[in-house]
């Protein structure tokens, strides 16, 4: 007499607050976004907005608003998920690495989804 067993194995990711779940260029952590924000960063700009329930056309605003959208959306998901930072560094940061900012806004909804 023969028996079987079925094990289901459920994995959880928890992600402490305090901290982004990844790096500002932890592009190899997500392939995907990386490449989707390469070939066509408008495109992932929208979908990220979208994501974090804004309206997808705000980062289009960004060349007239000198990235005050970018800055204002990195503020909002830092305090939504409790990740350190200050507007500052969230200016600066945004002033250097750009494309950078937005890949790990896009990871960092997407993770925490």
């Amino acid at each position: 007499m023969a028996v079987q067993q079925q094990v289901t194995t459920v994995t959880t990711t928890t992600y402490s607050s305090g901290e982004w779940s990844t790096g500002l260029f932890d592009c190899c952590s997500d392939m995907g976004t990386c490449c989707f924000g390469y070939w066509c960063f408008p495109c992932m700009q929208c979908q990220t907005a979208s994501a974090h329930g804004w309206c997808c056309c705000m980062p289009l605003l960004d060349p007239l608003a000198c990235m005050a959208v970018t800055c204002c959306m990195r503020k909002s998901i830092r305090e939504k998920h409790g990740i350190e930072g200050s507007v500052g560094k969230d200016i600066l940061t945004t002033l250097c690495c750009y494309g950078c900012v937005w890949c790990q806004m896009s990871r960092e909804l997407k993770n925490r989804a």
